[in-house]
């Protein structure tokens, strides 16, 4: 018995479903977690509790979280700007758990504060358990719910819109770019998230903008990320196509009270314990070619689309976003509640940044307070007087 492939599309201004195949039913989340993660924490910086330039500690529970993470030792300090940037496009699990406990307390009472946003936003057929995404039988969510969440960070946090659109960000010499390859393909991609474990398949939360329209797609267990990609795409073109009059809204579509279903044998198979389960979505997976061959080459699906059956296009140029550990600049450790962000301390300064910007996003420059401090000026005091290198020239010791 084929397992069902929920999806769903929505006009973010009107909240009109557009199209909707099994959008109710339970299913993992993985990764696509992480927006209610970025959900939470946006909504602490609106309440002013804490800041974007709050310093977070990486602690051991978060260094010992499974792939994909930074990697980076406990005790380092990151603050929540930089870190929300890293669980957009690396997906990195151990700064979901450095943001869930630097704002939580501890990942227990951040599940409970994200349960309290879902329940809230009425997103009925989700439940959270960990902030990251990685397989946990409790944890839950729907096609239909996700769209609600991603309408709710549109409508309720627009100035902050370019956290879920970067297309890559660099961590000293690492690149690393966004793992939804609806970015820098598909025309008017802007943004949001993807998520992988075996039990789930593949996900992906997207949203595209075009003549002034944004809709939200979601896609839950395709079998790869191709897959993914390729069928967001179509189902893009096929809602923009429509009115957006039509239909019935997120609002109304009923309670499924479903359980998820275990996609691991037939996404993963032999490699059920080895692959997936890390949440590491660059996995290389063998496209089904034949699924592919019943989208009909739209004008937007085209250019998602490679020259091969089930394989997609090049991506346009991108150009990374700086990421940094450390305080911000002038910054002390965080104080149980902070004042409110004042308006200027914003993620993305309201200036077009130097170079080409981000593909699929608009224009945006870091803050000043996560670029690196500037190395401070060695002042050399002059000799008195020239004076006499007395040491053996076999001691002698070279400069840094």
């Amino acid at each position: 018995m084929a397992l069902a492939a929920p999806a769903i599309v929505v006009d973010a201004g009107s909240g009109r479903v557009l199209h909707a195949e099994d959008a109710t039913l339970a299913w993992y989340p993985a990764s696509i977690t992480k927006l209610m993660t970025t959900y939470v924490v946006l909504s602490e910086i609106r309440a002013g509790r804490i800041t974007f330039e709050t310093p977070l500690t990486v602690s051991a529970t978060a260094t010992a979280v499974i792939p994909s993470k930074m990697g980076f030792k406990p005790g380092t300090e990151v603050t929540v700007d930089n870190a929300l940037k890293m669980i957009m496009v690396k997906s990195a699990n151990d700064m979901a758990v450095a943001l869930a406990e630097g704002v939580g307390g501890s990942v227990e009472n951040f599940a409970a504060m994200m349960n309290a946003s879902a329940s809230r936003l009425g997103m009925h057929d989700s439940y959270f358990v960990n902030p990251h995404g990685l397989p946990d039988e409790r944890q839950r969510t729907s096609a239909r719910d996700m769209a609600v969440l991603a309408r709710a960070l549109l409508t309720e946090f627009p100035q902050y819109k370019d956290y879920f659109g970067i297309g890559a960000i660099r961590f000293g010499k690492r690149i690393m770019r966004n793992t939804n390859g609806l970015i820098g393909r598909y025309p008017g991609a802007d943004g949001m998230k993807t998520g992988f474990i075996c039990a789930s398949g593949f996900n992906v939360v997207a949203t595209a903008t075009r003549n002034g329209r944004t809709l939200i797609t979601v896609v839950l267990g395709a079998h790869n990320a191709t897959e993914r990609t390729i069928r967001a795409a179509a189902l893009f073109d096929k809602g923009f196509a429509s009115t957006g009059w039509a239909g019935s809204t997120l609002e109304a579509m009923p309670v499924s009270y479903t359980s998820p279903p275990d996609m691991r044998e037939a996404v993963c198979g032999r490699n059920r314990g080895t692959v997936g389960e890390d949440g590491d979505e660059m996995q290389t997976v063998e496209a089904n070619a034949g699924l592919f061959n019943i989208f009909s080459p739209s004008p937007g699906l085209s250019k998602v689309m490679g020259d091969k059956p089930g394989t997609l296009g090049p991506r346009d140029p991108t150009t990374p976003i700086d990421v940094y550990v450390g305080r911000a600049p002038g910054a002390k450790a965080a104080p149980a509640a902070v004042a409110a962000t004042p308006p200027a301390a914003r993620a993305f300064a309201p200036k077009e940044a130097e170079g080409p910007a981000l593909s699929g996003s608009g224009p945006m420059v870091l803050q000043g307070a996560v670029r690196p401090p500037p190395r401070p000026v060695m002042k050399t005091q002059a000799p008195a007087k020239k004076t006499v290198q007395k040491t053996p020239p076999a001691r002698k010791v070279s400069g840094n």
